[in-house]
């Protein structure tokens, strides 16, 4: 399973980075006197393709905090700083976050959901073709798919961790709807959460080369009194041969059943 992963982020790093060249030679390689500098791809579109990550502190708090032990001073990522919960849910985040240490999802190596996996603290990277955007995450090889071929989310509820996404552009804005969520992810290691009702809506709009506006619209009817949005910027990574290294959070667990040969010691 490892070695298929690797074959695919060797191919899909290299069908990113050819992209590009492609659709210089295609647009003639100019820009406009005075035009934000934003890679396209042959049709034109913003090309996304990438290893980013957030530098923020969303994956702890996504509202305004202060520092804590092992938990860094944050300015929030909400628009007003407001997460309309509805009384009993209020009353619920409040018991989540005094029992995060057992409650949070992400202590028991559960995927974290969107949007929470766009903040971990980890990067992920953008593999971007014309009818499909793949998003690989660094944390536990999540390995996500964008469909922009213009077909519909599939009927009935579905629970599963990372929804459903259906993705489509407006301008240079990618807009994706994300639907058929479960209801076992947290927002946050605030407690902050949501029920299988989730729906959401992400805009992934570059601003140039190195960033992109990563917006995103909430819509939970039985946990919150309206929709709210939250909203962050993306930094493209650029070191030197940068890639997505390994963090398999529950394999740690296994190391002292399963341990590798050289971490064993001499009988």
């Amino acid at each position: 399973m490892r070695l298929r992963f690797a074959t695919f982020l060797i191919v899909a790093t290299l069908l990113s980075r050819i992209q590009l060249p492609i659709a210089e030679a295609a647009s003639g390689g100019a820009q406009a006197p005075g035009a934000t500098a934003i890679p396209r791809t042959r049709d034109g579109k913003p090309d996304l393709s990438g290893v980013w990550q957030v530098m923020n502190t969303a994956a702890w708090d996504i509202q305004d905090h202060s520092a804590r032990q092992g938990v860094p001073a944050g300015q929030g990522v909400v628009e007003g700083n407001d997460i309309p919960y509805q009384p009993w849910a209020l009353a619920k985040k409040k018991q989540n976050y005094e029992q995060r240490a057992t409650l949070d999802p992400e202590t028991k190596c559960y995927l974290p959901g969107v949007p929470r996996l766009t903040y971990m603290p980890f990067p992920f990277q953008i593999i971007q073709m014309p009818n499909e955007v793949t998003v690989l995450y660094e944390y536990v090889h999540a390995v996500r798919y964008i469909f922009t071929n213009g077909t519909q989310h599939p009927r009935g509820h579905i629970d599963w961790w990372l929804g459903d996404s259906r993705g489509r552009w407006e301008g240079d804005t990618l807009v994706v709807d994300l639907t058929h969520f479960n209801d076992a992810t947290w927002f946050d290691r605030a407690g902050n959460f949501h029920s299988d009702a989730l729906h959401l809506v992400e805009r992934y709009t570059p601003i140039d080369t190195d960033h992109i506006n990563y917006a995103v619209t909430v819509e939970d009817p039985k946990v919150f009194t309206r929709p709210w949005n939250m909203s962050m910027m993306l930094y493209r990574h650029k070191e030197p041969n940068v890639q997505l290294l390994d963090y398999e959070c529950y394999g740690f667990d296994f190391e002292k059943y399963y341990p590798y040969p050289e971490m064993r010691v001499p009988k």
